[in-house]
């Protein structure tokens, strides 16, 4: 049967966006406006023919606009075959009239729950009953109604309709398909936000995670590789995803992981803090109280890793941070940052040899906190933790040691215990005047990594501290590093040998540490 022209359309949205052009368009076109109380009136103001639902169905709007479209006359319109005898007689026999077009959207019930403050009372009435059951009886009835629920879709469907005064089959397919998205979607976040507040469970027994494509990538972590950036929608914290992007290249797969490790590292800090990210892991990081010091002692941590490496800020750049990085000989492959000052943006961007493609990117401010849980996905599966972003209460550490470290190097454990949960495990980590000097990181030794570390800080190891993301199952170490006068050591503990290590660092009278909480990063 051939698609059926289009005469009759019933409109009801919440988001009234482009919606007078596109109604005027279908007017224009011939095709009759049906609607219900707030759209009406937003089409009538704009001066387009709009005949009321209520008068229609003879069944007045009712309970606070809870009871609009609920009626035999507006579904059996929508949901009739055009092909069935049986349908279109029981719809000359109740005097109902046929709607071809449904263009609906939704109450606003995420942004509604995502604001501050929000109460039950008020989600729950932003819950959409009628909306969501037209839009499945329209996508349900898509071999002969179109359904449009996104404002996107308005041109596309309007120059059809103008052009052959029907819609495609292949389109109206996709309109559906699109619908039953939507609503399943919207299902979805009325089902989290109950789970959320009446869940006597921390984990739900059914996890549903609803992620929006923003990008597709020119390629994943190789060439070879295909590759998608998706957002969460309820995710309010600053972020690579929601950022906006300044200048450069477009962002690559490898760049979008090393940033959100980057941001991930100085939001812990609440000095200006700068980080340098290479293959994941950081290769330096610094906090002092000016952002371009913290800049100049970021990048001088391992300046061979940071050639071509992505760099975070947890402060605006400004020119002098800027100056920093425009340094002949220095290349930066991107940088995130809450923003950047207007002088030092020019200079990024056009002063060094790189500068055309940079990728800059303005997150925002990053004092909303990161989310508190992390999913990872497996082969037939997903795992789902907490973050470790927790604070570690310090009343919790225990100097184990006959010799006490003093107030400054206290001052750098703190920092090196912060950095090391960002090292992939095992990982160690020396520091100096809050300023990382030497990283071993993912390796299937600790002693391993103690070695990379040491070679990596070269001769600014002296006077440094070392921090170490779970225990040392032995003393050894403790004995590479004992040459290098380490003001202090800080570790998790929990070793069936930590007598031994503790036995070690006396007698090369290093302090150490013991805070009774690992921070492994598989």
């Amino acid at each position: 049967m051939e698609s059926p022209k289009i005469t009759r359309a019933l409109i009801s949205v919440s988001d009234k966006m482009g919606l007078a052009a596109f109604a005027k368009g279908l007017h224009a076109a011939g095709v009759e406006i049906y609607s219900t109380g707030g759209t009406r009136s937003h089409l009538e103001k704009e001066g387009i023919p709009v005949i009321d639902i209520a008068a229609y169905t003879g069944f007045p709007e009712m309970m606070g606009g809870r009871l609009k479209t609920l009626h035999p006359k507006v579904h059996g319109g929508i949901l009739c075959r055009r092909d069935h005898v049986g349908d279109m007689n029981a719809l000359a026999e109740n005097n109902i009239k046929t709607f071809e077009l449904v263009i609906v959207n939704l109450y606003p019930f995420e942004a509604t729950v995502a604001k501050e403050g929000v109460t039950e009372e008020e989600a729950v009435e932003n819950i959409d009953i009628g909306g969501p059951s037209m839009i499945r009886a329209a996508a349900k009835n898509h071999q002969f109604v179109t359904v449009v629920t996104s404002q996107d879709q308005y041109s596309l469907v309007l120059e059809q309709i103008q052009k052959n005064g029907r819609t495609t089959l292949q389109l109206r397919q996709s309109l559906a398909r699109d619908a039953f998205t939507m609503t399943g979607n919207y299902d979805n976040a009325i089902s989290q936000y109950f789970m959320e507040r009446l869940a006597k469970e921390e984990f739900p027994a059914i996890l549903s995670v609803k992620l929006k494509r923003n990008d597709v990538l020119r390629y994943g972590e190789n060439p070879h590789q295909q590759a998608a950036l998706y957002a969460d929608p309820r995710c309010r914290s600053a972020s690579v995803v929601s950022a906006r992007q300044l200048n450069g290249k477009e962002l690559s797969y490898n760049n979008l992981l090393d940033l959100d490790s980057a941001l991930a590292i100085v939001r812990a800090f609440d000095k200006p803090a700068v980080s340098v990210i290479k293959h994941n892991n950081p290769c330096g990081a610094a906090a002092d109280d000016q952002i371009a010091n913290a800049v100049s002692k970021a990048m001088a941590g391992d300046p061979l890793s940071a050639f071509g490496s992505v760099i975070g800020f947890n402060r605006p750049v400004d020119i002098a941070s800027a100056e920093i990085l425009a340094t002949p000989g220095l290349f930066v492959e991107a940088i995130a940052a809450p923003s950047f000052d207007a002088d030092a943006l020019e200079m990024l961007t056009k002063k060094p040899k790189w500068g055309a493609n940079v990728r800059l990117l303005h997150v925002g401010s990053l004092e909303i906190p990161p989310s508190r849980w992390v999913l990872r996905p497996l082969e037939g599966g997903a795992l789902l933790q907490e973050s470790d972003t927790q604070c570690d209460p310090e009343g919790l550490w225990s100097v184990v040691t006959e010799k006490k470290p003093d107030h400054a190097a206290m001052e750098d454990v703190r920092f090196a215990w912060e950095i090391v949960r960002h090292v992939k495990s095992n990982a160690i980590v020396l520091a100096k005047d809050k300023m990382l000097l030497g990283v071993g990181a993912g390796q299937m030794s600790r002693v391993d990594s103690v070695e990379i570390a040491i070679k990596k800080a070269g001769s600014r190891i002296e006077g440094s501290v070392l921090a170490s993301d779970a225990f040392f199952p032995f003393p050894d170490s403790i004995d590479m590093v004992s040459a290098f006068n380490i003001r202090a050591v800080i570790q998790p503990g929990g070793s069936r040998n930590d007598a031994a290590v503790i036995e070690a660092c006396n007698r090369y009278g290093i302090p150490m540490i013991f805070t009774g909480r690992r921070h492994f990063k598989h």
